[in-house]
């Protein structure tokens, strides 16, 4: 098991199933990720560039985007909160997953993913 793996399995209920579910949905998305360990959270690697991360903090799970300042689709669902570049989905709860948007906004993720972190 790697550090991330590991890092998700240790984290209280509900966190874990949200982040089991989500690393699952994830996975079979976008098959070519990598899960990785870097900065004390879970971070997905495309061809070894950062593609996105999980983050359990407070009362939720945040499924932020290494290249938001690109995004196009549902910006009114991804949460900023004090932070200029990174853009996150944010889920309480697994009834707070929509899986439409949760695809949709991977594959727009995605299609940016070559960019540069900033426009």
């Amino acid at each position: 098991m790697n550090p991330a793996e590991e890092h998700i399995l240790n984290q209280s209920e509900p966190y874990r199933g949200l982040l089991l579910y989500i690393q699952s949905f994830i996975e079979s998305a976008i098959p070519e990720v990598e899960l990785k360990y870097k900065y004390k959270i879970p971070f997905y690697y495309i061809n070894g560039r950062p593609y996105c991360y999980l983050n359990q903090s407070k009362d939720y799970v945040d499924l932020g985007f290494w290249n938001a300042a690109h995004l196009t689709m549902h910006l009114d669902q991804l949460n900023t909160e004090g932070r200029k570049m990174m853009k996150s989905l944010r889920y309480r709860s697994l009834e707070d997953i929509d899986i439409t948007i949760l695809r949709e906004v991977l594959e727009d993720a995605y299609s940016v993913k070559d960019r540069k972190f900033w426009k």
